[in-house]
């Protein structure tokens, strides 16, 4: 399985951050939000860093920093498209896997000043669980899954402080953040955040009317397990059929906000997409007529 990502490219972020934890600090400096942003999007983007940090560290908080200086000065961007991006980004930059749930389990259990907070079980997918290792271990477990018809099975986590020994073992999860950005998972959520700030700042040049939905199709990815699943194929296919089409000229959609909404409202928790597919055909069927009529 691969992604078009070198290897590199997550392996050393990752053997920076064991030496980080060994040695007790952290070789990257706290970010700073940069100059031109506007005050509006300040509050958000500080809060973003903050989570962030905690989330995975300071180098990790630096490249959410560096993405929101490509819209700084931006033409047909409003400080509230903009405070959008900035807050949806975060939310996506600190996806849901198995050791983001042992650090909130955490968090919870130092915020109550040591008392137990309620166990949280999550049910997550064999493969989802695998792919938050690093590749070169994934990947061939990956195979051997997908093999022998495993790769979707459901697997339901306990996440527990009630105990001396479960709370050993989150703090032993949570540990395994520092090898997050070698996983097969972080390479797929780069290139999706990365796929959904190119669609942007298309729109902001192509149709600037519709900014607002393209930053807001974001919120639609969320979760984990088959949900999260479904959700990422939602956002392609509207993505692929509607957005991407109409930026390269293939599709006449002259109010491409519109037709997003619409999209978006015909989504169902349904893996064969139909409610979502009659809706986007409709779309496409109207654009097509409206470009006949002219």
């Amino acid at each position: 399985m691969s992604f078009g990502i070198p290897k590199v490219t997550g392996v050393l972020p990752a053997i920076r951050s064991i030496f980080a934890d060994v040695l007790g600090d952290d070789d990257n400096p706290v970010p700073v939000l940069p100059a031109g942003l506007p005050d509006a999007v300040r509050p958000v983007a500080a809060e973003a860093v903050i989570r962030l940090i905690d989330y995975q560290g300071p180098g990790y908080a630096q490249l959410y920093v560096d993405r929101l200086k490509r819209f700084i000065g931006r033409r047909n961007l409003d400080d509230a498209v903009f405070a959008g991006i900035a807050q949806l980004m975060a939310m996506r930059m600190t996806y849901e896997d198995a050791v983001e749930m042992a650090q909130s389990k955490l968090a919870e259990y130092r915020a109550a000043g040591g008392k137990s907070p309620a166990d949280a079980i999550h049910k997550l997918r064999l493969d989802e669980l695998v792919s938050s290792l690093p590749e070169m271990v994934a990947d061939p477990v990956l195979w051997a899954l997908e093999y022998a018809g495993w790769l979707h099975l459901p697997v339901s986590m306990r996440f527990s402080a009630a105990s001396r020994f479960s709370l050993r073992r989150l703090k032993i999860e949570a540990s395994l953040k520092r090898w997050r950005l070698s996983s097969i998972r972080y390479a797929k959520e780069r290139v999706w955040v990365e796929r959904w700030l190119h669609m942007v700042d298309r729109s902001l040049t192509k149709q600037p009317a519709a900014a607002a939905e393209v930053v807001n199709t974001a919120a639609m990815v969320r979760g984990y397990g088959d949900g999260y699943t479904q959700n990422l194929r939602d956002w392609n296919l509207i993505i692929d059929s509607l957005v991407k089409p109409t930026f390269d000229g293939v599709l006449c959609c002259s109010d491409l906000a519109s037709a997003i909404a619409e999209a978006r409202a015909a989504v169902r928790p349904d893996p064969q997409q139909t409610s979502l597919k009659r809706a986007i055909e409709a779309i496409k069927a109207r654009a097509s007529a409206g470009e006949a009529g002219h």
